[in-house]
């Protein structure tokens, strides 16, 4: 079970990834590229908010609903809140790193690309 420092680690080990708090949500951790969030932590709950495509939103919820639901606030754009509890470490990484390609820049992501050794 992925822990909240092991989802922040996994946020912040992307490029240019940052850690913003955000008050007017309740000291609410986002997670930006260049100002962009792609992932935030639950409110209060062992869940982490993550963007993803309307498609891979409505796969997710099908394959294991006790997992992904919807967001409640942005899920109509299709980002999902995940189950830490419940959520495989690796597929949880996948999920993240998925989501700040979303929001990533082009340049961003070819570079990391260019890094990371396709099986890593």
């Amino acid at each position: 079970m992925p822990t909240e420092q092991d989802v922040r680690a996994m946020f912040l080990a992307l490029p240019e990834a940052e850690e913003v708090v955000i008050e007017a949500w309740g000291d609410q951790p986002t997670f930006r590229v260049r100002k962009k969030m792609f992932g935030m932590m639950g409110y209060d709950a062992p869940t982490v908010c993550l963007k993803a495509t309307r498609e891979t939103q409505a796969a997710l919820v099908e394959e294991d609903p006790d997992i992904f639901s919807p967001q409640p606030f942005f899920g109509r754009f299709g980002w999902i809140d995940v189950v830490l509890a419940k959520v495989d470490h690796e597929e949880l990484a996948e999920l993240v790193e998925e989501a700040w390609r979303l929001t990533a820049p082009k340049r961003v992501i070819k570079a990391y690309d260019a890094e990371v050794p396709p099986d890593a």
